[in-house]
């Protein structure tokens, strides 16, 4: 399969992608009782070598999604371990304070597989909205270790040698706490979805997901 796309259509991807971002970063603010503004939005084709490099070493907590339809691929929501601790128990209601040490607590844990649910929920439907389509997803996944780790772990990448990697940097009060939303969906696949994406398209609008809170 050919990879031409017309370059209006990608454009309005990358309209697509930013405002899934800012959909994440509204719907994160809800969850936590914490603004939450979008920094960074980028798009990137890596060779699949250089994916471990761009997302780098240092240890973090890692929330990853495997999308089960195209544009198949994985939703992965990367976090500081502190961060993590203190989002989990924004999430929480102030049901505890966080975890000492390194470590996370089952309901930490399940506190951050629930905020990875809603936010790929809430990113993925913007997509499918645009795309005039359905993205089924998996379960999510708490990884905790280096962040290079966390690529492995994730597992089952495409048989290519370009990666597209949308990147788009979240930070919640006032830089105190944030996250990077890094989506790894699949060339072709994806490819394929932009070219029947339709010129006229109002991207800020087709991206608007339902109230997840009511």
């Amino acid at each position: 399969m050919g990879l031409k796309v017309d370059v209006r259509k990608l454009d309005l991807f990358n309209q697509m992608a930013k405002e899934g971002s800012g959909t994440v970063a509204e719907n994160l603010g809800q969850l936590t009782g914490l603004d939450a503004t979008v920094r960074t939005s980028q798009i990137n084709f890596l060779d699949i070598e250089d994916v471990k490099t761009h997302i780098g070493d240092d240890k973090g907590v890692g929330i990853y999604v495997e999308l089960n339809e195209p544009p198949y691929g994985y939703v992965l929501f990367l976090l500081e371990p502190e961060d993590s601790k203190q989002m989990a128990s924004a999430m929480m209601g102030g049901m505890g304070e966080p975890s000492e040490g390194e470590g996370f607590s089952d309901m930490e844990r399940s506190a951050m597989q629930e905020i990875g649910n809603i936010m790929t929920s809430a990113f993925i439907d913007g997509w499918a909205n645009v795309l005039e389509t359905t993205i089924d997803m998996g379960t999510p996944n708490f990884v905790f270790g280096p962040a290079d780790g966390i690529i492995d772990e994730m597992g089952g990448w495409p048989d290519s040698d370009l990666v597209f990697v949308v990147d788009s940097r979240i930070t919640v009060d006032d830089g105190d706490l944030g996250m990077t939303v890094y989506t790894f969906p699949e060339l072709e696949d994806l490819v394929a979805l932009i070219q029947d994406i339709d010129l006229d398209t109002d991207v800020a609008v087709d991206t608007e997901a339902s109230d997840i809170l009511d």
